[in-house]
């Protein structure tokens, strides 16, 4: 298997259309997008698989799956959405609700975000999360990102902290 990058545990790489599967395990869970707006339908990650290839193609980053390399299994999903360019990404993290309290969302963070300094282009990171998601919040600001306030985002319909890391 070829990944992108790897840290102690995880390895990055694209998601196929095999994935859909896995990422039915966290994208397409109730419990695992709680504070993310909702559970995406299975007949669409079809489409956020290409989605995030395309990204891949375009900038040479994007979201991609993680590999617990003990297992060889996705259990998740870390990396950067990208809206226009590379000056500004947002980074994400989702895993299995099995996979919680792994300290993988934290290590995948760090991997994806040192992923993103080599590639030189990305200026600056932001990320957030919803008040109520404890998990999320403790991890950004472990990982040295930093608060900037509260916003509301009109795709999520929610207000939630908002963070930004410059390199």
């Amino acid at each position: 298997m070829e990944f992108l990058f790897t840290s102690e545990r995880l390895g990055f790489r694209l998601l196929t259309l095999e994935d859909v599967e896995a990422c039915e395990q966290f994208w397409g869970s109730e419990a695992v997008m709680t504070y993310c707006g909702g559970s995406t339908d299975s007949a669409l990650l079809p489409q956020v698989i290409n989605f995030y290839q395309q990204c891949q193609a375009d900038f040479g980053l994007s979201v991609y799956g993680v590999v617990d390399l003990a297992t060889n299994q996705v259990i998740g999903a870390a990396g950067f959405n990208i809206e226009d360019s590379l000056d500004e990404v947002e980074l994400i993290f989702h895993f299995t609700k099995d996979n919680w309290n792994k300290g993988y969302a934290t290590e995948a963070a760090i991997a994806c975000m040192k992923f993103a300094e080599e590639q030189e282009s990305v200026q600056k990171v932001i990320a957030s999360a919803s008040i109520e998601n404890k998990a999320s919040l403790n991890i950004l600001g472990k990982i040295g990102f930093q608060y900037m306030g509260i916003k509301y985002f009109e795709d999520l319909e929610q207000e939630e902290a908002y963070f930004g890391f410059v390199f």
